[in-house]
């Protein structure tokens, strides 16, 4: 798995574990529509507040953001634009469209239906939460 592709968490210990890139891949949508329907914002400080959103649990690569940001854009889902920073640097700002917000009302209510499914399963089977479990061939 390339490193670009990836993304860390973290553990209440601190040890860090990969998140599955079909996972990270399915949730890159929701956050980043997410973090863009509370302002605009450029790639650096998405990255950033994907990291602080998830209390440093979550580690994207530009090389990861940037392609999930083309496609929204593709779909109409957000739209982007250059400003200059105090700084005197270009920037390249993205903000989310009516069509995405439509996008990020469906994720959420996919992700709530998921996620409640998963407790289910996991309640009701007492499917234990440990990785060291040994697989069955």
């Amino acid at each position: 798995m390339h490193a670009e592709s990836r993304a860390r968490r973290r553990r209440p210990t601190g040890e860090p574990i990969e998140i599955n890139k079909d996972l990270i891949a399915a949730s890159s949508t929701p956050i980043v529509l997410a973090i863009l329907s509370e302002e605009d914002s450029y790639g650096y400080a998405i990255l950033q507040r994907v990291r602080e959103l998830s209390g440093g649990r979550m580690e994207w690569t530009d090389g990861m953001l940037y392609p999930v940001l083309h496609r929204l854009e593709r779909l109409g889902h957000v739209e982007a634009r250059w400003e200059v920073a105090g700084s005197g640097r270009r920037r390249k700002y993205y903000g989310i469209t009516s069509r995405g917000h439509a996008r990020l009302a469906e994720e959420r209510r996919q992700w709530q239906a998921v996620e409640s499914t998963l407790r289910g399963i996991w309640r009701e089977l007492s499917v234990p939460a440990l990785a060291n479990h040994p697989a069955r061939a």
